[in-house]
């Protein structure tokens, strides 16, 4: 893979084999239930962060992690914009397309998908990936045809295999391809093998590695926040 060739340090690869035990992360999540807010500003673009560990801030006190740092970010820029996070530790593709619906009782202007790293771990099938991926995808566009979608790619160690986690890399952009969604080509970009900003764990990013992430975010979204029209939605 080439993010390999490019960052094939020891430590990256450590990182990598430590990352199998990934999908255990239990307990940890990260949900705003519909009672959070009892007033919604329809004025502002509506963001939902669905995902896995990595949304959720394993480790992390919630405001840690990049989630709440995209808030503070579309908070000193200004942009009439509010983070919503929905996010268990461990989740799959299936889980997420269980929960999604409960998910979508509030509306949605700009969804962003970070899931599919656990599958992956677990050796499941890229078309059973891809099948839950998509149903996710068509579930908020059902819902909320004019919303935004942004897909978090992700990569995998290379004990799972040359052929697998090849083919595991490139799902990602193609469903961003196939909805004409945005992606963030690697949602752990400089932040993957760097003891500095993981957990001791090393494998969950610490605070300084949410920071990062931020960036990598941030990159893809604040262009769509500033070209963001009137938010948009299916009336409740």
């Amino acid at each position: 893979m080439a993010y390999m060739q490019a960052n094939g340090s020891k430590a990256l690869r450590n990182w990598m084999w430590q990352s199998l035990c990934w999908i255990v992360g239990v307990g940890w999540f990260a949900l705003t239930p519909l009672a959070a807010v009892e007033e919604e500003d329809t004025n502002r673009a509506r963001i939902l962060f669905f995902g896995d560990s990595l949304t959720a801030g394993y480790g992390l006190d919630p405001g840690q992690a990049y989630p709440a740092l995209i808030q503070e970010k579309i908070d000193a820029a200004g942009l009439p914009a509010e983070v919503r996070v929905g996010a268990v530790s461990g989740d799959t593709s299936a889980g997420g397309l269980r929960r999604i619906d409960w998910m979508l009782r509030r509306p949605v202007d700009l969804f962003i998908l970070a899931l599919g790293a656990n599958d992956g771990l677990r050796g499941v099938s890229i078309s059973d990936t891809e099948k839950n991926l998509q149903g996710i995808i068509d579930r908020v566009r059902a819902r909320y045809p004019e919303a935004r979608i942004v897909i978090a790619g992700m990569r995998l160690p290379p004990s799972m295999g040359a052929e697998y986690t090849e083919a595991f890399a490139a799902l990602f952009p193609r469903l961003a391809a196939a909805n004409e969604a945005a992606l963030i080509p690697f949602l752990l970009e400089g932040v993957g093998g760097v003891k500095e900003l993981n957990l001791p764990d090393r494998i969950h990013p610490n605070a300084k590695g949410h920071e990062k992430l931020t960036e990598n975010v941030w990159a893809i979204l604040e262009p769509l926040l500033e070209d963001n029209d009137s938010p948009q939605g299916v009336d409740e």
